[in-house]
């Protein structure tokens, strides 16, 4: 199913608070998040913007009202040092799948811990989805403005034609 393109992400609590503040206030009813493991996907919608968003000992709480999730992104101070050195967001990273052609097909943003097991993966909008991940027909490019943005801000990566040559859905 073609290959990934992964573009790293500085791990600093700098960088990630305000990239997560950022897709979690301006864009949550467009992204779906969770896990990606291997023989497992976890595919979550917020129910509604997040109530709270905080920070604390290192951990970024996003608040839906019921329910909420945490995910550490910066210095721990609560645990012994071994955990403390493992909690944290060690890598961080933009993605696209590509086909064998070289044509994007998927796109998200993923974090791992210090053992380099998955924290989150957030999937980004498909322009061959619509926001009922029903199938569309002909692609909306403008559904590709959160990816556009991001590595604009984080990266200073400007739009490639590579991301509209898509030519639908496939699973990865």
């Amino acid at each position: 199913m073609g290959r990934l393109e992964i573009f790293p992400l500085d791990t600093s609590e700098a960088t990630l608070r305000p990239l997560l503040t950022d897709l979690f206030t301006e864009h949550w009813s467009e992204i779906i998040f969770g896990t990606l493991i291997q023989g497992a996907v976890f595919e979550l919608r917020a129910p509604n913007a997040p109530t709270r968003i905080g920070y604390l000992d290192g951990y970024l709480t996003v608040d839906f009202g019921p329910w909420h999730f945490h995910v550490c992104i910066g210095k721990h101070k609560q645990a012994e040092p071994e955990i403390a050195r493992i909690r944290p967001t060690a890598r961080a990273e933009l993605y696209r799948r590509l086909d064998d052609d070289g044509a994007a097909q998927g796109w998200g943003l993923r974090l791992f811990n210090g053992r380099d097991e998955q924290q989150m993966t957030v999937f980004l909008p498909h322009p061959y989805l619509d926001l009922g991940d029903k199938p569309r027909k002909q692609p909306d490019w403008s559904r590709l403005a959160i990816w556009d943005q991001l590595r604009r801000t984080y990266l200073g990566i400007e739009p490639e034609e590579c991301d509209r040559k898509s030519r639908g859905f496939r699973h990865g």
